[in-house]
Order: C-alpha cells, then sequence, then structure tokens
C-alpha cells in the first residue's frame, strides 16, 4: 500500500510540476520577457532550462510535455496496486526500466541544471523529489511482488525499510551540490 501511495503521490506531484512548467514555456514562447511563476532570482528560476536545448531534449518537444503524459502511468500503476491488481515479471521489468530511465534523465537534468545552466527549477526540483522515491520504491518493490520468486521477494521486502532513507540520501546529494555549486539559500536570503 505504501509503495502504491508512493506512485500515486510522486505521479500527481510530477504532473503539477509539468503543467506548471509547460504553462511556463507557452508564457515564453508569447513574451520572452514574461514573468513566470518560477522565476524568483538569477539562480532559483525555470526560465533558464525552458529555453535551453536541454530542455527540448526529445524531438524538440519540451520535457513538460512529456512529462504531462508520462508521469500518469506511476498514478496508473499505483491505482491498480491499491485495487488489488498483481502483475507478471514482464511488467515489472518495463515499469522497472521506465523508473530507471526517468531516474537517470532526472539526474542528468538536475547535472545540466546545476553545472551547465547554472540554475534551480523549483518546478524541475520537484520533480527530483517525485521521481527519486519512485524509483528507488519501484527496485525495491518489483521483487518484493514475488513475481521472480521467493528468493528475490525476500530480499525485495527485506529492503523495504531503507527506500525513505535512499531516497533522502539521493536527494540531500543533488540539492547539497547545487546549494554548494549556486548557493541557492544565499541567493534567496538577499
Amino acid at each position: 500500500m505504501l509503495y502504491a501511495l508512493t506512485l500515486i503521490i510522486g505521479g500527481a506531484a510530477g504532473v503539477i510540476a509539468a503543467f506548471a512548467l509547460v504553462l511556463d514555456s507557452l508564457a515564453v514562447a508569447a513574451d520572452p520577457n514574461a514573468a513566470l511563476t518560477c522565476s524568483v532570482n538569477a539562480t532559483v528560476n525555470c526560465a533558464t532550462n525552458i529555453a535551453s536545448w536541454q530542455g527540448h531534449v526529445f524531438f524538440g518537444v519540451s520535457n513538460p510535455v512529456w512529462g504531462l503524459g508520462l508521469f500518469v502511468a506511476p498514478i496508473v500503476v499505483g491505482m491498480m496496486l491499491l485495487s488489488g491488481a498483481r502483475f507478471r515479471a514482464w511488467f515489472w521489468a518495463l515499469f522497472g526500466i521506465g523508473m530507471t530511465f526517468a531516474a537517470v534523465f532526472v539526474l542528468w537534468l538536475a547535472y545540466q541544471s546545476v553545472f551547465a545552466l547554472r540554475t534551480l527549477c523549483p518546478w524541475c526540483a520537484l520533480v527530483y523529489v517525485a521521481v527519486i522515491p519512485m524509483w528507488i520504491a519501484t527496485l525495491v518493490a518489483a521483487p518484493a511482488s514475488g513475481a521472480f520468486g521467493t528468493l528475490a521477494r525476500d530480499r525485495g521486502r527485506a529492503l523495504t525499510w531503507a527506500v525513505p532513507i535512499l531516497s533522502l540520501v539521493v536527494l540531500v546529494l543533488i540539492f547539497g551540490v547545487a546549494q554548494v555549486r549556486l548557493d541557492v539559500l544565499g541567493t534567496l536570503l538577499r
């Protein structure tokens, strides 16, 4: 049940962030100097990210547009799990691959944001906070489901306690690096 809620809440947070970024992207397209909901200062803003090539990686389509569609998947899987659905090994493998791709993409975007663009986008940060726990939880929940046999089930269940800790460690690393590199808190307090 906790895993299903993680997917539903994480997916919903991702949809909210993606929707806000799509609206901001449309505002920038209409007026490059538009005041955006996510722009606090030169360091904490999303305008830089929206306008960059990193913001349009797949086929020139804005990343948040993809997010609007793709964040629905964890919500649906979470709802299905809450209703008692059981999935086969092939489904867990594909879902795990999809969540791993999402996590790698989010980590790459975080790196690009902090090191190449030198910004921390608040809506993007919400995506990091949504995707990382969903990914780590999926890596544990897939084997714990029993679809891969009893040994994998037992090992997955034994690691369930580590999901929040590992998620927190990864997120602290992302935001810690952003703080060290960009002095986000210092720019907000000025």
